[in-house]
């Protein structure tokens, strides 16, 4: 069991690498990291790597779009696109449960998302360490980590819109539609209904719901990371201080946003496995 479920990790993995996917997006996490902890300042009329506290606070906007977006590319024709490819079939009929089909695409496509992002973000880190001392170091460690994190939410959910995706096609759409909602629609729903619900007792409420978004759980996990939740801007402003003053809730609950999704998926899989060959 555990020896084919890393041999399906281990060819996920091994696909990526070979379509050089893993050095591209390591390649423009690098890029990005630099060129925004060089031009940050430039709406205030400076340039340059200044200190590593206007670098985090200006590549967590960055990594909020990029990250996610990445992560549902990879991950949503996990399940899908060996449906259409004919391989499905076979990987059904291994002695292998289906959970262990499941778990071993996330096991292979995280590991190529984790390798990406910490070969990126690792090579802007030394240049930014170089810069500015050794010292930034473990500042920039955490939010490399909350980066992954949030990549491995989102594949997550990508594996499970693969799951109940009838082709590629409507798994890619699906994936847009999901980037869409979270990162650009979430928050600007969520502040209208605390407009609205201002007066009311049900609005202290609201923004625990800030929880249901792994965005906006990274949001606060970077301006933490530079102990900075005060920097925070708009609906973000009104997260629970509870849980944004405290880096291990804030691990949990990014950590659920992965097992929930890849949890669901596996649920999927397992239903309706016969019907998905």
């Amino acid at each position: 069991m555990n020896g084919v479920l890393l041999a399906i990790a281990r060819k996920e993995f091994r696909d990526r690498v070979r379509s050089r996917w893993v050095w591209v997006v390591a390649i423009v996490f690098a890029l990005f990291s630099l060129a925004i902890a060089f031009l940050g300042g430039a709406a205030q009329g400076a340039v340059g790597i200044r200190n590593i506290e206007a670098a985090i606070a200006s590549l967590t906007s960055l990594a909020i779009f990029l990250v996610p977006l990445i992560a549902l590319v990879l991950g949503y024709d996990a399940v899908v696109g060996e449906r259409e490819r004919g391989t499905l079939e076979l990987l059904l009929s291994l002695p292998i449960s289906k959970w262990a089909i499941v778990v071993g695409k996330f096991l292979g496509l995280g590991a190529a998302l984790v390798a990406a992002t910490g070969v990126g973000l690792g090579a802007a880190g030394i240049v930014l360490a170089f810069r500015l001392g050794w010292s930034v170091w473990s500042v920039w460690t955490q939010f490399a980590l909350g980066c992954i994190l949030l990549g491995l939410d989102f594949l997550a959910i990508a594996i499970w819109l693969s799951t109940w995706a009838r082709d590629r096609s409507r798994a890619s759409g699906a994936a847009i539609a999901v980037w869409f909602a979270l990162i650009l629609v979430f928050d600007l729903i969520l502040l209208a209904a605390m407009v609205a619900l201002s007066v009311h007792p049900a609005g202290r409420w609201l923004p625990w719901v800030m929880l249901l978004n792994p965005a906006d759980l990274f949001r606060i996990w970077g301006l933490a990371s530079i102990g900075n939740v005060q920097a925070l801007r708009g609906v973000s402003e009104l997260f629970p201080s509870v849980v944004a003053q405290q880096p291990f809730w804030l691990a949990v609950a990014l950590l659920g946003w992965t097992v929930g999704p890849l949890a669901l998926a596996i649920r999927r899989f397992r239903r309706d496995g016969k019907e998905l060959r």
